[in-house]
């Protein structure tokens, strides 16, 4: 993979070359930033430079550093790159390059196993060479377990020391991609700790996260945070038009609409898109939830209930960003929001009913909700008592 896959981004690529041309690369790094902006791109691109050789200048003696200097990697002499590496990078097969993501324990598996990444290399490799810009929800599609929770496990931590503990099959770094490390359980997070406060030689490790709020505040103060921001609207623009062949006016509006979310524009040139769904769902909610009929609500809820823990959770975040536009609409700003055609036809005549009064309850009810179900609250509970509290707080004005 190349810089040239990854959709904009210009700063985020300059700021991680520069750290290898001046010879000041972390051993750890965490990507953050949000859905869609390519975090994951930039890990492989990077990832994949590193082990081209573009690894810095001659190697040189480190004995009288600082602290600060003591959490870089030493660079190693640049060698001219071997004629099989470009074609392993080509395919993600370099022997050096290590992915770390969230899995599921499948039904075949032993109660006491601790599933690891390389049981599902075989997805995951074939997703990403799709394309390196997807979500969680099809990663859990392409692993079979849309009604599970994704997680880290311990086994994956021990997995991990026994790879990076081999030497590097090329002479030059070993690269650990951890794709969602707020996943990682307590067990697993304790002992990746200890492998990034004590790490194997020449080893880089590239964290992509979407809530590092989440991980250990030990794990965060031993990493350089490194914030990568929504993607420039031009280049998703250029984009659409030239990886997926869009028109003008089409990649125009796209590229407004989706706020910076390349995932999200892929999505809006999907016909089957679910936001349809989820459209219908918040328009169900919020119609039954004003005419306050309790039984129809409860038959939204358990509809709600029926799909997957991680659908749910896609559901609310889309609650939260309709119920914004909604209260943004009122303002007869249109430069200030972004809707589809349908969304907009919707708020006309809804939007009066968020205002000043309820739409701060309204976004943490919601972010209750979210929390809840990421902790196996029973979704039915946790969405029927969202609809009623919906019903109060559509009342206040």
């Amino acid at each position: 993979m190349t810089w040239s896959e990854v959709i904009g981004q210009e700063e985020a690529k300059e700021r991680l070359m520069q750290m290898v041309r001046e010879d000041r690369l972390p051993h750890a790094m965490m990507l953050c930033g949000p859905v869609g902006s390519g975090k994951l791109a930039l890990a492989i691109a990077f990832a994949c430079e590193l082990l081209r050789g573009h690894g810095g200048t001659e190697a040189r003696g480190r004995e009288n550093t600082s602290t600060a200097e003591s959490f870089l990697v030493p660079p190693y002499p640049r060698t001219p790159a071997l004629p099989n590496i470009e074609p392993m990078l080509q395919k993600l097969e370099h022997p050096d390059l290590h992915f770390t993501y969230p899995t599921i324990k499948l039904p075949s598996m032993k109660s006491d196993y601790k599933p690891v990444s390389d049981d599902f290399a075989k997805e995951w490799h074939e997703l990403v060479m799709q394309s390196p810009y997807f979500t969680m929800e099809e990663w859990m599609e392409a692993m079979g377990g849309e009604n599970q929770q994704a997680i880290i496990t311990a086994g994956e931590s021990d997995d991990l020391v026994r790879k990076l503990s081999l030497k590097s099959s090329q002479g030059g770094y070993k690269v650990s991609i951890v794709w969602l490390p707020e996943r990682m359980n307590i067990e697993c997070a304790n002992k990746l700790l200890k492998l990034i406060e004590e790490p194997p030689q020449q080893t880089v490790f590239i964290m992509v996260s979407e809530e590092p709020e989440k991980l250990l505040e030990t794990i965060r103060s031993r990493v350089q945070r490194i914030d990568i921001r929504k993607t420039e609207q031009e280049a998703i623009r250029q984009a659409l038009i030239e990886r997926r062949g869009c028109d003008e006016d089409s990649a125009q509006r796209i590229s407004r609409l989706v706020n910076g979310n390349w995932i999200a524009a892929m999505e809006e040139l999907q016909a089957d898109s679910e936001k349809g769904l989820f459209l219908d769902m918040y328009k169900t909610l919020m119609r039954l939830a004003y005419q306050r009929k309790i039984k129809d609500l409860r038959k939204w809820s358990e509809q709600m209930a029926a799909m997957g823990r991680e659908k749910q959770r896609r559901w609310l975040t889309y609650f939260l960003r309709m119920t914004r536009e909604s209260f943004v609409y009122n303002f007869k700003e249109q430069d200030l929001n972004y809707m589809t055609a349908d969304e907009e036809a919707f708020a006309q005549n809804f939007a009066r009913f968020i205002n000043e009064n309820n739409i701060l309850p309204i976004s943490d009810l919601a972010n209750l909700a979210i929390r809840d179900i990421g902790q196996n609250a029973n979704a039915k509970i946790v969405f029927f008592d969202f609809a009623l509290q919906i019903i109060v707080l559509l009342l206040q004005k």
